[in-house]
């Protein structure tokens, strides 16, 4: 076979493909294609047809084009409205494109066409007939081609023609179409369109099969109905029930027993009159069963009694939980008012506090307390509005929302339901969660809360609704005016080891198969594992140091080592390794440039070391730690005003031009933003310009200006605890904070003396100590002008903590 090479314009196709011989209508409508058209029409009308490997791609390039396709000629061209043009083709011979030529404005390529020159033999004849009378097999069975088809097929003499012809009328893939037609060889061609051809009758069987199975399952399936319908008609007469009507009056006495409101009863009445005149096999008599099914499921009436015992209810939460005044007195005053007024809407508490303080567990105390059942559900990644409000029936296997599938699970209209981790709800697409949220917990909207999938109004005033959250910011503002907040700030060390010995301890010795004759965990060896093994505001790391323990001492019982097991101080290295945390001072000695802040965090307060170095340079300030942009502004607020009041200070006005300074805080990993440090910053910027020690014993917040005023800052309970867990004698507040210091509880008062500042030069006069030597300066003037670590001879010391200070 000899190829002949031609130059043709490109038409790539999209999901269909062209054979030799083939005549067919192509629509044509992109720009390139409308070219090659035009192109193709002013010489001879012949053009090339290449079928893309993809459909979806709309401008292919070269790689996106199979390489051998079709020469064909434009028998007629008609152009559409919108600029398409609607051509008939005739396929005339296979070609391969040896390479493309252009690809602009069209594509222009150059094609070898292959001849299709064969001389028949016996073989060739044999595998002629085996194809046509499959192809026969395969027209009767489909029913899609026309029987005319087979009369053209049978009497073709060329095999190649036969085989092209065959192809073009089978319902193949592209991929297997493109196949046959890149197979140049004749017999190779035959015999693969042949297999081919075997698949189809298989698949066109098969479906055969179906339609027969299908057809007699409906004829089955409407004898039954016309049975049944005969039944129904034999037990109206004899005044018998079925069973649809025994299902209607079964739900119409349920109705009757759950004392629903008048205008649901009215919609539920009818719900049940539409199943009763629903055909059985109706799909959506299920939707309709199981939307009765949750409406007398939810307790419209039902209600539990509360219990208004001041005293009792007073034990109970003591019993559950060590300190957390400020709560208890909160839910005491709920049940000495319902004791007075019988009516009250429900309060919504939001509970807002670090990991671990026990806000949860609070919840289920109340209802304890209370004597009322309690659901908990988390909303924590809830971001579509149907998680509350529930999907409408029209949606397949829809649901109500998580509050009514709650007082479903409650059964009493009167819980106490507890909403966690409501600072982690986000929303997309699919709206908001928190907005829906609003009618659950705005007291003067929820006695009518609507469900989308109830569809009718559900009364929520008689529930008490708790919310969790770890940081107030992170809750919705609509949401944040609808509760009533209570902080709960991280235990003291005293209030962790009463709780530990209290709860934590007797609970995981019960919950690891030990008793208290087999495994003894002294107060002094909680106190330590509180100092040296954890740093949290909760109590959560204790516990699981304390199931450690446990695990620890049940291994060496099991095992024979001893009979019962006794940790105390001197022994626990032994059993939870070296210490992981140092306690006492946030730092050891009076260091320059080394000063010692506050930090909160979302898990509680922490102490930090500010530390600031001071090199020669040209006066720039350099700012590390990973610090948000307000604490940089805070450091550079706290530069501008150390460097004017240099003189007061005693810094030559030099040492900003020659001198760089550098402000780091460890931990660089932990982002850090917020502006409480910014005393902090210029305290340590100064000791480091002047040489004067920062008193070690000394922590300090307070926001900073430029004309040295502090201003006030929030979360002072959780950063004086951390200070006075770090060992920090002395506490520097802005005096705006001093409604604060009551907060704090008194047996850490005691231990610590606050100093109330207004002004930066307050702060310096308690924080610096007075200078010890003469700084190496002196060619800058006769003022003390600046220290750095060569002339100080003080190392910085990296303390544990950190965090993002946030005020």
């Amino acid at each position: 076979m000899e190829p002949t090479i031609k130059v043709l314009p490109l038409l790539p196709l999209r999901g269909i493909l062209v054979f030799p011989y083939m005549v067919i209508h192509l629509d044509v409508g992109r720009d390139k294609s409308v070219q090659a058209i035009e192109e193709t029409m002013a010489q001879d009308r012949m053009i090339f047809l290449a079928t893309q490997k993809e459909a979806q791609t709309d401008d292919p390039g070269e790689e996106d084009i199979f390489q051998i396709g079709t020469v064909a000629e434009v028998k007629q061209l008609l152009k559409l409205p919108g600029g398409t043009i609607r051509i008939l083709v005739e396929g005339m011979a296979r070609a391969r494109i040896n390479r493309y030529l252009t690809d602009d404005p069209f594509f222009k390529v150059e094609v070898e066409q292959y001849s299709e020159d064969f001389k028949k033999t016996a073989e060739v004849e044999a595998l002629m007939r085996s194809l046509v009378y499959q192809f026969e097999q395969y027209v009767k069975l489909s029913k899609r081609i026309p029987p005319e088809t087979v009369v053209s097929v049978v009497n073709l003499e060329e095999p190649g023609r036969l085989a092209d012809i065959v192809a073009s009328h089978l319902s193949l893939r592209i991929e297997d179409k493109q196949s046959v037609l890149e197979t140049v060889d004749i017999v190779k061609r035959i015999e693969k369109l042949c297999a081919l051809v075997a698949k189809e009758l298989e698949i066109v069987e098969l479906e055969r099969k179906i339609n027969i199975r299908v057809r007699k399952q409906m004829e089955k399936t409407q004898k039954e109905y016309y049975l049944r319908e005969q039944i129904k008609a034999i037990q109206k007469e004899l005044g018998e029930k079925d069973d649809r009507m025994a299902e209607a009056e079964e739900y119409r006495e349920k109705i009757a027993a759950a004392k629903l409101p008048k205008e649901v009863e009215e919609k539920v009445n009818k719900e049940v009159e539409r199943l009763e005149k629903m055909p059985p096999m109706a799909a959506e008599s299920a939707v309709v069963r199981n939307y009765l099914d949750w409406i007398l499921a939810l307790p419209w009436s039902k209600s539990t009694r509360d219990r208004l015992d001041i005293n009792a209810a007073e034990i109970i939460l003591e019993e559950d939980h060590y300190g957390l005044k400020t709560v208890k007195e909160r839910i005491l005053e709920y049940l000495a008012i319902r004791k007075l007024a019988k009516k009250m809407k429900g309060p919504i508490i939001c509970f807002v506090g670090p990991p671990g303080v026990g806000k949860t567990s609070l919840g289920r105390s109340i209802a304890r307390a209370l004597e009322r059942k309690f659901v908990r559900i988390s909303l924590g990644g809830v971001r579509d509005e149907a998680e509350i409000r529930g999907h409408r029936r029209t949606y397949v296997g829809a649901l109500p929302g998580r509050i009514i599938q709650g007082m479903k699970t409650a059964g009493s209209k009167n819980p106490v339901f507890l909403l966690d981790e409501i600072d982690k709800m986000s929303m997309d697409f699919r709206g908001d969660p928190s907005s829906a949220l609003l009618e659950v917990l705005d007291p003067e909207q929820n006695n009518a809360f609507s469900d989308h999938y109830i569809e009718a109004p559900y009364d929520l005033s008689n529930v008490m609704f708790i919310t969790t959250a770890n940081v107030q910011h992170n809750i919705p503002r609509p949401l944040l005016d609808r509760m009533e907040l209570i902080h709960i700030s991280g235990y003291t060390e005293e209030e962790k080891v009463q709780i530990a010995l209290r709860h934590l301890a007797p609970k995981q010795i019960k919950e690891h198969g030990l008793t208290d004759q087999m495994v003894n965990i002294s107060e002094n060896t909680i106190r330590k594992v509180i100092r040296e093994y954890t740093r949290e505001s909760g109590v959560r790391s204790l516990e699981r140091n304390i199931a450690s323990l446990c695990r620890k001492a049940a291994k060496q019982i099991v095992s024979g080592k001893a009979k019962k097991v006794k940790i105390t101080t001197q022994n626990l290295e032994s059993f939870l390794g070296k210490p992981r945390y140092r306690y006492g001072m946030a730092e050891q000695d009076d260091q320059v440039g080394v000063a010692t802040g506050m930090a909160w965090t979302e898990v509680g307060g922490d102490t930090l070391a500010i530390e600031v170095t001071v090199y020669k340079g040209n006066g720039k300030l350099t700012l590390t730690g990973k610090l948000g942009d307000v604490m940089k502004e805070s450091a550079q607020a706290g530069y501008s005003y150390v460097r004017s009041r240099s003189l007061e200070l005693g810094i030559a006005e030099e040492v900003f031009d020659k001198y760089d300074i550098h402000v780091h805080i460890p931990e660089g990993a932990i982002p850090k933003d917020g502006p409480s440090a910014g005393i902090t910053m210029a305290c340590a910027i100064a000791s480091a310009l002047t040489g004067r020690k920062v008193r070690h014993d000394v922590s300090m917040t307070g926001e900073i200006t430029l004309r040295g005023r502090v201003l006030p800052v929030g979360g002072v309970k959780e950063k004086v605890l951390a200070a006075h867990r770090g060992g920090i004698k002395t506490i520097i507040l802005p005096k705006d904070n001093r409604k604060d210091i009551e907060d704090i509880p008194a047996n850490v008062k005691k231990n610590l003396t606050f100093k109330l500042v207004d002004h930066m030069d307050d702060v310096l006069e308690i924080a610096l100590l007075e200078k010890e030597f003469e700084p190496e300066t002196a060619e800058l003037g006769s003022t003390p002008a600046v220290v750095g670590p060569e002339v100080t001879g003080y190392r910085p010391v990296v303390q544990d903590g950190g965090g993002s200070i946030l005020s």
